[in-house]
């Protein structure tokens, strides 16, 4: 396994509906809040945005 395929797969992928707009990383509601700084991520014109602190990968679901 290579480090990007090892990267990918650990990539973690959470779901947002357009009522939790503006989407930011962390989210309020996260137990790693305080993880890194707060990111406001741009989903609305193509329906997904990745973090560039933490990779995670947000999907808009509706």
């Amino acid at each position: 396994m290579t480090a990007s395929t090892a990267k990918s797969a650990q990539q973690r992928v959470v779901e947002v509906s357009r009522d939790q707009l503006p989407l930011s990383c962390p989210p309020p509601d996260a137990d790693v809040y305080n993880m890194h700084p707060r990111v406001w991520l741009p989903i609305e014109k193509t329906g997904e945005a990745v973090c560039p602190y933490c990779g995670t990968r947000y999907v808009l679901k509706d």
